[in-house]
């Protein structure tokens, strides 16, 4: 019997989970945020910033995902003085209609895939510098006649400086099972994950950087494709890393960097690296830019929107839209 390893992707099953959730947070690297501003889309994955401010808060976004998929989520904010804040929140992945065939190739019925998650996020302030949240979500999965179902939580914390410039979190996510698996009796694992990161909003400029740190659960994310593999001319075996580069290559593949400079009160833009879905997803003869993303941020009257792009693959790259909003803004208050 042989075994082989691939990718950290292929280690679970329902990855919609961890899909982003905000076109700041793709813009920025696509994994999640540490940013304490009140932003709904950024706390739904890091519920811990979940906060009073947040109640009324609406946030909608919608990606154009591959060969005719979509992918969107749609959120609320609501806070409640004895028992915390909450957003619940809905979230689609549809992979669109395909044509069924036999083993012989010969065409049958036409079937289509999808996938949905109902979370209900909860945050509270512990005191003025630290917070926590959970998320508790309830997941649908339908693929062709395949079904599965089942329930994952994320838990975090969070500490906000005084100033509100500089946050660090501490996240663990998809901690769960399946109730019903697609095969009787053959339970697969979430894409569970333990991740940490910190943001700092510069004093002196108009900038803040994310640094994060993702797969503290597991060190080794590297992966030797054989057709990437170099062989010695002369003896024929093949060439592998130094120990330092190996350390190296393993330890950036853990690394997100992302940052966002503000230009005014009202326009932001946005820049990404994500170098272990570079290594991951790249063609070597031509990376392109394969692991970066960019995106822009624009404020209108009591709108917010946010547009980003990420090189997923050579293959395409998705258009991320959010709209965010508070719909206190829209009515006075009664004196």
């Amino acid at each position: 019997m042989t075994s082989a390893e691939a990718q950290i992707g292929g280690d679970g099953t329902l990855s919609f989970l961890s899909l982003p959730t905000s076109s700041r947070v793709v813009a920025m690297g696509g994994d999640f945020l540490t940013i304490s501003d009140n932003d709904i889309t950024v706390a739904t994955s890091n519920p811990s910033l979940i906060t009073p401010q947040l109640h009324n808060h609406i946030g909608v976004e919608y990606v154009d995902f591959f060969t005719g998929g979509n992918f969107g989520v749609a959120s609320y904010a609501r806070h409640f003085n004895k028992l915390g804040s909450f957003i619940g929140s809905v979230k689609y992945l549809n992979y669109g209609e395909f044509e069924g065939a036999s083993e012989t190739g010969e065409l049958t019925n036409k079937f289509s895939a999808s996938e949905t998650a109902l979370i209900i996020g909860w945050g509270r302030n512990l005191d003025s510098l630290f917070s926590i949240g959970a998320n508790l979500k309830l997941f649908y999965s339908s693929l062709e006649t395949y079904k599965s179902y089942g329930v994952a939580v994320d838990v975090a914390g969070s500490y906000t400086s005084r100033d509100q410039r500089f946050t660090a979190s501490l996240i663990a996510t998809n901690v769960g099972r399946q109730f019903k698996a697609y095969y009787s009796g053959n339970q697969e694992p979430l894409p569970f994950e333990i991740e940490a990161g910190i943001s700092q909003r510069l004093k002196h400029l108009p900038f803040r950087y994310s640094i994060l740190y993702n797969h503290i659960e597991k060190w080794d994310l590297r992966y030797e494709d054989p057709a990437d593999r170099q062989t010695d001319a002369l003896t024929g075996e093949v060439v592998s890393d130094t120990r330092v580069k190996e350390i190296a290559d393993n330890l950036m593949r853990h690394i997100v960097v992302g940052g966002e400079a503000y230009i005014g009160k009202h326009l932001m833009l946005r820049a990404g690296y994500n170098y272990g879905w570079r290594q991951d997803m790249k063609i070597a003869s031509k990376a392109s830019t394969v692991g970066f993303s960019w995106g822009i941020g624009l404020k209108v009257s009591k709108f917010h929107f946010n547009y980003s792009r990420m090189a997923w693959h050579r293959a395409g790259s998705p258009n991320y839209i959010t709209l965010t909003l508070n719909l206190s803004d829209f009515y006075r208050k009664k004196e």
